[in-house]
């Protein structure tokens, strides 16, 4: 990025966003973003054209094609896949259990199954059961707690030629942790085994590359990152051609549709590629093809939010009684925060009567919650989005402030 001439327009952003005209501070982003008018438009526009089961002949049919072709294209060029790869679900949660179903048909006794403390529950449950089901076993990579870092010797002193699956999450959705996967990947495969990422945090934060990753499959949710409710499963198709889910016996063989039961939900996955295209065009870049100019904007995306985190990291070292559980050296804008003498409950509650609209509990990452000394009670988590300005920092700083009895 040319940051001599690049100006991120936080405000023109903004404007494209009907629910920040209720007032709130958004610091909810890792459980879910707003949603940006021309996404909300384009769910609207496949509502209200002609829709149908996908063919060739009506317009609805037609139309309902042309939806899951483009949806499909954006998706893949997002996650750095391609379009026969990429299969949609109701959310990252579904594909996952979806596709330890198919997967774990070949496991038996003998076989592992490495997850770690880190991750979400949506990526250590469904590998939990599934090596259940098959009489494997599971094996848990931890992660220092006074870091966050989860590291390839973390993970090497679990693996072994006995793995077949190792999943791991890019991006912490607790603490923000970005491990390396390109290097976990390596060690991975070392092994023999397949590598599955869970993307969910980290694609609202940064650009997504399945190979760059070294990743066989991995899954992502679009309301994480301005869209509509969607669960995408990205893999190389060479490895669904080899799987067969459960599905019916009149739906279709072909990849990727054998692994979408039902008819898709068209409106949303209109909405899905608008989102997509609403994300290419915050960067500097303009002309190009989507994927380019999709890396283009999270550059700018990230360093936008970069130094918001650096401003709230400051102000919040002044405040008694907190700690920033956040700290491993590359991390998404996302802070969990602990207190000395009160409950996250309460300063939830708190900054939600000021208009402060933050998160407290575990966020279903319970393993990481309990490694960090937070047990089931977890902390409060404060996560920046790209429509996060610097008064919204101010706002949460000073909101804290009130309610912990320092001052700004």
């Amino acid at each position: 990025m040319n940051r001599a001439t690049w100006y991120y327009d936080v405000d023109a952003l903004r404007a494209q966003f009907p629910a920040l005209k209720a007032g709130s501070a958004h610091f909810d982003g890792p459980g879910g973003t707003q949603i940006p008018q021309p996404v909300i438009d384009a769910m609207a526009e496949a509502m209200s054209n002609p829709v149908s089961n996908r063919g060739a002949h009506t317009a609805g049919e037609r139309n309902a094609d042309a939806i899951v072709v483009q949806a499909r294209r954006a998706l893949a060029d997002l996650l750095g896949a391609t379009p026969e790869g990429i299969v949609f679900g109701r959310s990252a949660t579904q594909v996952t259990y979806d596709i330890s179903r198919a997967l774990s048909r070949s496991w038996g006794p003998g076989d592992e199954v490495v997850v770690t403390r880190l991750d979400h529950e949506a990526n250590v449950r469904p590998w939990v059961l599934a090596a259940e089901r098959s009489g494997a076993t599971v094996r848990w990579a931890d992660f220092d707690p006074d870091t966050g870092e989860l590291t390839s010797e973390h993970l090497a002193a679990e693996l072994s030629d006995r793995t077949r699956l190792v999943a791991v999450t890019a991006a912490s959705n607790l603490i923000g942790t970005r491990p390396d996967v390109a290097a976990l990947s390596r060690l991975v495969h070392q092994v023999g085994a397949l590598f599955y990422v869970d993307a969910a945090h980290y694609s609202a934060h940064a650009s997504v590359d399945l190979d760059a990753f070294g990743a066989d499959l991995l899954s992502c949710s679009c309301y994480k990152f301005l869209g509509p409710h969607l669960g995408v499963l990205a893999a190389r198709p060479d490895l669904l051609h080899g799987l067969q889910p459960d599905k019916l016996v009149s739906a279709t063989d072909d990849v990727p549709e054998r692994f979408e039961l039902g008819i898709l939900p068209y409106e949303v996955l209109a909405g899905a590629r608008a989102t997509v295209d609403f994300l290419a065009g915050l960067g500097p870049l303009r002309d190009g093809d989507r994927r380019a100019r999709l890396a283009s904007a999270f550059d700018a995306i990230e360093e936008h939010e970069d130094s918001l985190r650096a401003r709230a990291e400051r102000g919040l070292a002044e405040l008694p009684g907190v700690t920033v559980h956040s700290r491993a050296a590359r991390r998404t804008p996302t802070l969990l925060l602990s207190f000395t003498a009160h409950h996250p409950r309460d300063v939830h509650r708190h900054l939600a009567g000021q208009g402060i609209d933050v998160g407290s509990g575990t966020f279903y990452a319970v393993e990481a919650s309990r490694r960090l000394g937070l047990g089931e009670v977890g902390g409060v988590r404060v996560g920046l989005a790209p429509y996060t300005t610097a008064e919204d920092i101010d706002r949460l700083l000073e909101g804290l402030a009130d309610y912990l009895g320092g001052s700004r």
